[in-house]
């Protein structure tokens, strides 16, 4: 199917800054010529009419000075326009235009001129309703089976139908459960209306179901009287349709059966009359609108339909048949026949381009020149011909299936974060603790290859730190060009951040319109959180780092805080955070440890992820390749798991204001309710203290809404302080069992999944299910004990924490026996730990039922699924199997040159000597037989 372009016949753009939708646009003999042609009528939000007689251009003659016949300005905007038998006395078409408050129904007449000026045009008021609601849409039509007549129904935007029958106002009804009007249309043959609803569904209600229904001036009346008088207006049907509706249209193709036709945001939806659907056609495009119209073919049904990509297809049914561009993007699509051609496709934009086109295909009459005939050079035809050769055989042995990457980026970034605070500070809170907040300038420099137009750049910082401005739009800049682009970074939150890191993106387009991103990193320095402060000796909290170096001078790795530190001690520095309580940091005379302590155990965070970096760069400039850090402490668990309570409990508070919040809300409005009836009622009666009530209600609910306020405030502050102990236990994981950066990374994700807390999906149960899924998989203790298939259930915030700290506390504990944190399948089998004769296996703290039954019924049931025959005589073996240790380390053997597996040996070191000569031992059971070694 090829591609063309939609052939202009005719095109004219509507005045300057005016706005049209799809309501302002119809086709007819409007001043009833009876010529059997078409005038366009267009009208726009700003209250212009105008009626256009459109013909194909002349060489040397103005085509819409003619074209135009009457352009008339209207006190209020038009919402739509339409054509029909409106007035009770004549059969002639006129011309109804709906204005938000009023409608309107113009004659449009024609007097043949005398003179070279040609024919005028007038419009005249027959008459016209003022409307008590505003007005959204209409339609019209033979309501109710009428003949040479139309009337006329209005849609508000409260739901109200308002029907009009000619110079008469009807009646009005209100739709049940209306929330937003949507589109409207007329089935003349099951004479009902079809509208789509806002809960998405399509409904359809009978002219005489709403004529019988009970009248009702507002919608509480119209509730009320249908409940008493039991006449209650109801769909005649309804069809689900899941998504937004544009536009519906009827179409009188056939008497004996009507389609309607649906236009969703993805879908095209054909519906007969009586709520089945014939075919459903899925959108690959966003389309703006449509309009079926009768086809040649009996049994189907052509439709135009336009996209938000300029296209303009043809469909007959559910097959496309042509597809053809448009120069702008229509709001409303009509086909109208002109004297010289039938059958025109006339689209108006939302900008006011009005185009009359048809589809097809001019033959193009170009001719190529002829070109001079020149000598060929055989040598050089021959030399070109095997350099393209070699060419193409270079290429096609370094081709890829995938494209190649490129290796330099049309546009780099580069931030550089001053080494000094400004002079000047630019935080919004000058002050914090008694302390001034200081900033810095982060200085980015911006270099492209290539033409970049319309960079746009994007700074992000974690909460409570800030930038002057996080939005930058740029100028579009030229090849080789280089910009740079400042702005500071402070403090912006009375609680100490979890990171000093942050991201900047620069989103453009390359020179061919792709649209790319760059993106970089910057770490703001520890200067910008915290002072120098003396040093103290005591503090509730402490962990020692070790290095394999002699201690170093504090004063050498901290110049930035040794210049102004009180304390003269090299080998003691101080850090007063400007939101947070003191760090310290000690180092060792004697040994080469180095202890930070402090108050608040997530203050340690920043200080020791600073020294561990600042230590690998001081050693890494003096040229020691072997400088390490580590930790042999305990982990910290007890304090971690103190953060972790703090944080779940203000999230159980959120949950607890929330539904509190919820009844106190519904109880309001219950009050609310009985006080607006007592209020109505023709009788005064006494208020029965519901006023009392009521004001007593609304301080709890203001009270409440305070309180879940300052609560959600101190849960963001107990998540950074979280993630802050997170970092603190992570960095002192991989220093215990010295990760690589690829286990780091992965134990990272797993206890760090989330950037913030939100009320679906919380940092607990997220944690929990990764923790889980770890020991199921690579921290598995054997082979046997993985997980086939991991299937999790929906994540929910748990009824406590004592789940997730066994997990946290055995994820721990299996680290600590050398498990391997990796992704790969290969990975996920422990390494066979070889333990010699005498030693005895360290029994895990944490067991839980589900993954670890107690060995005493194992051994059990093992003796007695072995051995069913055999029964034990001796009390010394008896009183060993009573003493079997809970996990019995696997002993590979090897006898005479055969290799046992150890899958069929099972080893019970004994507690008490098999006889008064005997040493300790143990029983080794081999295939039904038993030793003792």
């Amino acid at each position: 199917m090829s591609l063309f372009k939609a052939r202009d016949w005719w095109a004219s753009v509507l005045g300057e800054g005016e706005e049209f939708d799809q309501g302002c646009l119809c086709v007819g003999d409007v001043d009833n010529s009876g010529s059997g042609y078409d005038k366009i009528v267009v009208g726009s939000f700003m209250g212009m009419l105008r009626i256009f007689s459109p013909h194909p251009a002349k060489p040397d003659e103005q085509t819409e000075a003619d074209a135009q016949l009457l352009e008339v300005q209207l006190p209020d905007p038009i919402i739509q326009v339409e054509m029909g038998k409106f007035v009770s006395c004549s059969e002639l078409l006129h011309l109804a235009v709906l204005h938000p408050r009023k409608l309107s129904v113009y004659a449009v007449s024609g007097t043949a001129g005398n003179v070279e000026h040609g024919d005028q045009y007038q419009l005249r008021l027959v008459y016209e309703h003022n409307l008590q609601r505003t007005a959204c849409n209409m339609t019209y039509g033979p309501f109710g089976g009428v003949t040479g007549h139309h009337f006329i129904c209005i849609q508000s935007m409260d739901g109200m139908l308002m029907f009009f029958e000619q110079e008469t106002y009807a009646f009005g009804r209100f739709l049940p459960g209306f929330l937003l009007p949507g589109p409207l249309s007329y089935c003349i043959r099951t004479d009902s209306f079809i509208t789509v609803s806002s809960i998405r569904q399509v409904e359809c209600y009978r002219y005489e179901t709403l004529a019988v229904a009970t009248d009702a001036d507002t919608r509480q009346d119209s509730d009320q009287q249908s409940k008493s008088s039991g006449k209650r207006l109801t769909a005649d049907w309804t069809l689900v349709l899941g998504e937004e509706a544009l536009d519906i249209c009827v179409p009188n193709t056939s008497s004996a059966m009507s389609s309607i036709f649906v236009l969703g945001e993805r879908n095209l939806f054909c519906v007969k009359d009586n709520g089945q659907i014939r075919f459903m056609k899925k959108l690959e495009f966003n389309p703006c609108c449509f309009l079926p119209y009768g086809s040649v073919s009996e049994g189907s049904t052509n439709i135009l339909m336009c996209n938000h990509n300029n296209m303009l297809l043809v469909y007959q049914d559910v097959t496309l048949k042509w597809v053809a561009q448009l120069s702008c993007v229509p709001v409303a699509v009509r086909v109208a026949n002109f004297p010289e051609l039938k059958g025109l496709v006339v689209t108006l934009s939302s900008d006011g381009h009005l185009q009359c086109s048809y589809m097809g295909t001019d033959p193009s009459f170009f001719t190529a020149p002829k070109v001079d005939a020149r000598e060929v050079n055989y040598d050089e035809v021959d030399t070109e011909m095997k350099m393209l050769q070699k060419v193409i055989r270079e290429a096609s042995k370094t081709q890829d299936i995938l494209p190649r990457a490129e290796t330099e980026e049309e546009l780099t970034l580069t931030a550089i974060v001053s080494s000094h605070l400004d002079e000047v500070s630019c935080a919004v809170i000058p002050e914090m603790n008694g302390m001034p907040v200081p900033s810095v300038t982060v200085k980015v420099k911006i270099k492209n290859r290539g033409a970049v137009h319309s960079p746009k750049m994007t700074v992000c910082v974690q909460p409570p730190l800030g930038v002057t401005q996080d939005q930058f739009v740029l100028d579009s800049m030229g090849s080789g060009c280089e910009l740079v682009v400042r702005f500071s970074a402070f403090l912006n939150g009375h609680y100490p951040p979890a990171d000093l890191c942050g991201d900047i993106a620069v989103s453009y387009s390359s020179a061919t319109g792709i649209p790319r991103v760059s993106q970089c990193k910057f770490n703001l320095p520890l200067r910008l959180v915290c002072y120098p402060s003396s040093a103290i000796k005591n503090a509730k909290y402490k962990i020692t780092v070790d290095t394999n170096k002699p201690p170093v001078n504090l004063s050498e790795v901290f110049p930035d805080f040794s210049e102004k530190s009180e304390n003269n001690d090299s080998s003691a520095l101080g850090f007063q955070l400007i939101t947070g309580s003191r760090v310290i940091v000690l180092a060792s005379k004697t040994s080469q440890r180095y202890r930070i302590q402090s108050e608040s155990f997530e203050d340690i965070w920043l200080v020791a992820k600073e020294l561990v970096q600042r230590f690998d760069r001081h050693f890494a400039s003096l040229g020691v390749k072997d400088f390490r850090n580590s930790f042999t402490g305990p982990i910290p668990l007890p304090e971690f798991f103190e953060t972790v309570d703090h944080h779940f409990e203000l999230r159980v508070n959120a949950q607890k204001y929330q539904d509190l919040l919820s009844e106190r809300a519904v109880q309001f409005r219950a009050i609310q309710r009985r006080l607006l009836t007592r209020f109505k009622d023709k009788t005064p009666g006494p208020l029965q203290n519901l006023d009392t009530l009521m004001e007593g209600t609304y301080r709890q609910v203001i009270a409440l809404a305070d309180a879940a306020e300052d609560n959600r405030e101190r849960l963001i502050q107990a998540f950074t302080r979280l993630r802050s102990a997170t970092h603190l236990l992570i960095l002192l994981l991989s220093l215990w069992q010295g990760l690589s950066s690829e286990q780091t990374a992965i134990l990272e994700a797993t206890l760090l999944p989330l950037l913030q807390d939100t009320p679906q999906l919380g940092w607990e149960e997220s944690v929990d299910a990764a923790v889980s899924h770890l020991l199921k998989t690579c921290l598995s203790r054997s082979p046997k004990d993985q997980a086939i298939s991991l299937s999790t259930g929906p994540l929910t915030i748990p009824k406590d924490t004592s789940r997730l700290k066994k997990h946290i506390t055995l994820l721990c504990d299996r680290l600590g026996k050398g498990g391997r944190l990796s992704l790969s399948s290969e990975a996920n089998v422990p390494t066979t730990v070889m333990m010699p004769v005498g030693c005895e296996s360290i029994p895990e703290p944490i067991v839980e039922q589900e993954e670890e039954p107690p060995l005493q019924q194992e051994s059990a049931k093992y003796i007695k699924k072995k051995q069913p025959s055999k029964k034990i005589k001796s009390k010394s073996e008896a009183d060993l199997l009573r003493h079997v240790p809970q996990s019995p380390a696997l002993l590979c053997l090897r006898y005479s040159t055969c290799t046992i597996p150890p899958n069929n040996i099972e080893i019970f070191r004994l507690r008490k000597p098999l006889n008064r000569n005997s040493e300790e031992g143990y029983l080794i059971q081999l295939k039904g037989f038993k030793h003792r070694l």
